[in-house]
């Protein structure tokens, strides 16, 4: 995707919800990146189910022009967003708490069990897609021996992938999002990245840290209430510097 395609989201956003210039995106995505030997991208927009999960999806909690504060993950994993489309939501949460049946074999991811539990704290997936909007850094992701593998996990991969990412922030921003603030799920690498990234283009005012779910989960499960109330705290300060 280059500067075109971020151009005429622009230029349509008049016209268009943020469903459709969401989705218009994923199409302009192409599974044609040069990458390290060693990876194997993650694209899921070739299943016909995929598609009919994220049309649903957007047009149900996206069918509007209100701003949005962007919350950026690391990159798609294949039991999440690498499956569904959508991101930090698995088949079961795509059931079972935004409605939407689907097809797809119901195997949990421990990330998606924790930002639905964010998601219901906030009031309901309806309250929380109002005021925010899911996107991750890297659009694609990636495996590794059958394994998620992150864009940082090495510095080839990394490199490759960053002119992706760049025109990916951008035109995240050109769907309708608030310049202002911005989330990033990850306080280690992912935020590092994304520091060093928003210093160099002024993509937004400022980048909120959040720990990432699967951290939360795996590492920190006992201190689950507390971690929500931290999102809950972050997301807040974030709606009200985005005027959301």
């Amino acid at each position: 995707m280059g500067l075109s395609l971020q151009v005429q989201l622009i230029e349509t956003s008049l016209i268009m919800s943020f469903a459709h210039r969401i989705l218009e995106f994923n199409r302009s995505l192409r599974p044609d990146w040069k990458l390290p030997g060693h990876v194997e991208l993650l694209y899921p927009y070739e299943e016909a189910e995929t598609w009919r999960a994220m049309e649903a999806f957007y047009h149900q909690y996206y069918r509007d022009e209100s701003l949005r504060v962007a919350i950026f993950g690391i990159n798609p994993g294949r039991f999440g967003a690498g499956v569904t489309g959508v991101p930090f939501t698995d088949p079961i949460r795509l059931e079972t708490e935004c409605g939407i049946g689907n097809d797809f074999k119901k195997k949990p991811e421990l990330s998606s069990e924790f930002v639905y539990t964010v998601v219901n704290a906030w009031g309901g997936p309806e309250a929380f897609y109002r005021r925010f909007y899911i996107t991750s850094l890297c659009p694609l992701g990636f495996t590794r021996d059958g394994k998620n593998y992150n864009y940082y996990d090495d510095k080839t991969l990394e490199r490759a992938a960053e002119p992706h990412i760049i025109d990916n922030i951008r035109a995240q921003i050109g769907l309708g999002v608030s310049d202002q603030v911005a989330l990033c799920m990850g306080q280690g690498k992912n935020m590092q990245y994304f520091e060093q990234l928003n210093e160099q283009h002024g993509f937004f005012q400022q980048v909120l840290p959040l720990p990432h779910p699967r951290w939360v989960m795996q590492y920190r499960r006992k201190r689950l209430a507390e971690f929500v109330e931290l999102y809950l705290e972050t997301l807040r300060k974030a709606a009200a510097a985005a005027g959301a």
